[in-house]
């Protein structure tokens, strides 16, 4: 495996560059029409990386509307669709895209919208999810509906707060522990072999070919590496000058049209709001972009600063936590949840684990079971925290469709447990750890059609969201990706939270 620093010694260092300087350049182009950041975000982990942001879990025009009037930078939809087969993801980007542009223009009198609305397409910093279909959906529904062309898509898979890092092309894993400072070419991790969203490729031109089936070559994809994102980096101790990688990046966009492909190079958050500033210049220059991105981007593109992580104090601020105990839910199977898990509950002891067995819930007798699942959970909640897992044996098959077809019966059973102890006796807070876990359980088990991020719980990679109306009003609701933080990660998080860990 490369080394990072061999690898990073062939490029500029990067610029120094303030949040606030990218705010100020945002400013001043929305000066005089305010622009807001639609992200469809195929499961709710996208939020982890931003604070002070609203997020809906329904798509009406009313919560749009609700959505427009918070008066922020960016508002996040969560379309779950990593879960879906191509159709219905399909459908319902198509369906958010619509209605986000009815609430934007709902009160204009002279045609123009009342709300210029950029969308971006977030989903999994390892590459997992519908591309190209998703942006190309989206930058259909905006033609459709606008008469705007889309000239490029800008693809961002960086997470580096996780460990995902992008450098000549080639998207990476970082190692920890004894391989810190090693890069694995992220095709050859586990999150490749996913049964749904695999692939080959480690080179995001190529990777761009093979899930385009050859719609876009991979010598037609604009790279975006270092040297142009780090164009404007000077020596001997110089913070650089951004104007210059601004220029470089809007440069090197110029010649997108009909959907280009763009991919960057990103290591470090510098590199983002390098990024940010040149994208905004691209698009004064009146280039038309989407994006498709892991988790960060979106932070560094409204400029917004890196929310320090919230104590346990700040998560129940202004809110009187329940002497209950707090529901801690794992879906995931990725291995860094299990060993989580395994962490958890080896320091954890004083609570009651229940686990979900998925055999049982694709046999006979699942709504018994379920039953008796649910008794088990409220009875132990009385006493202190309680952790609910599948079991941990991953029933696989062959057929895409037939996995997620027992994804969603696993899924749907976990959101059957949160919603009927909710309404029985709540918890003091939840903690849903795996994506489509997260989503499931926040939209349907939890009944949460309206939140506020407020911020991460772990520096960068788990997010807290406070629900602003539903029956789980004032809960504090965590949500953790499944292939995020180290083995302590979770054990941490629930240890802010409890009152008896």
């Amino acid at each position: 495996m490369p080394l990072e620093a061999d690898i990073l010694a062939a490029y500029p260092a990067e610029l120094q560059i303030p949040a606030r300087q990218v705010a100020s350049a945002l400013a001043a182009s929305v000066a005089a029409s305010p622009r807001v950041l639609v992200v469809l975000d195929d499961d709710p982990t996208g939020t982890q990386s931003v604070s002070d942001l609203p997020v809906l879990t329904r798509w009406e025009v009313e919560d749009f509307t609700w959505a427009f009037t918070q008066g922020k930078a960016a508002v996040y939809v969560l379309t779950n669709t990593r879960s879906l087969d191509p159709a219905e993801a399909a459908a319902r980007n198509e369906e958010i895209v619509r209605n986000a542009l009815a609430a934007a223009h709902a009160g204009a009198t002279d045609g123009e919208a009342a709300v210029r609305l950029g969308f971006v397409s977030r989903s999994d910093s390892t590459l997992r999810g519908h591309f190209p279909l998703e942006p190309d959906v989206i930058a259909a529904t905006v033609a459709a509906e606008s008469g705007e062309e889309t000239d490029g898509v800008v693809i961002v898979p960086a997470f580096p707060d996780a460990g995902r890092v992008t450098i000549g092309g080639i998207h990476y894993m970082r190692g920890t522990g004894n391989d810190a400072g090693q890069l694995t070419p992220v095709a050859e991790t586990e999150f490749a072999k996913d049964a749904t969203f695999g692939f080959a490729n480690s080179e995001m031109a190529k990777y761009v070919e093979e899930k385009s089936q050859g719609r876009f070559a991979a010598d037609s994809v604009i790279v975006l590496d270092l040297n142009i994102i780090r164009a404007g980096a000077a020596g001997n101790g110089d913070a650089g000058d951004p104007d210059v990688s601004a220029k470089a990046i809007a440069d090197a966009i110029e010649p997108a049209t009909a959907s280009t492909p763009i991919v960057a190079d990103i290591v470090t958050e510098n590199d983002l709001r390098a990024l940010a500033l040149g994208l905004e210049e691209a698009e004064h220059r009146g280039k038309k972009l989407l994006y498709r991105v892991g988790p960060p981007f979106v932070r560094a593109r409204i400029g917004q600063e890196i929310r320090s992580e919230l104590s346990g104090e700040e998560a129940y601020a202004g809110n009187v936590p329940s002497e209950a105990g707090g529901l801690i839910v794992v879906g995931s199977h990725v291995g860094v949840t299990t060993r989580q898990l395994k962490v958890l509950t080896d320091q954890h002891s004083a609570a009651r684990i229940v686990e979900i067995d998925v055999e049982k819930l694709l046999g006979d007798g699942a709504d018994t079971y379920l039953d008796e699942t649910v008794d088990a959970v409220v009875e132990a909640l009385h006493s202190g925290d309680v952790i609910v897992h599948t079991s941990r044996l991953l029933i696989k098959t062959d057929d895409p469709a037939e996995s997620l077809r027992i994804a969603r019966t696993v899924s749907a059973a976990v959101v059957a447990v949160v919603n009927r102890t909710l309404k029985t006796f709540p918890p003091r807070f939840v903690i849903a750890k795996g994506g489509i876990t997260s989503s499931d359980v926040a939209a349907h088990g939890l009944e949460i059609r309206h939140a506020i991020v407020r911020g991460p719980m772990l520096p960068g990679i788990v997010s807290l969201w406070e629900p602003v109306d539903g029956p789980a009003k004032g809960i504090p609701y965590i949500v953790f990706a499944g292939n995020v933080g180290d083995d302590e990660s979770l054990a941490q998080v629930t240890r802010k939270l409890s009152n008896t860990f």
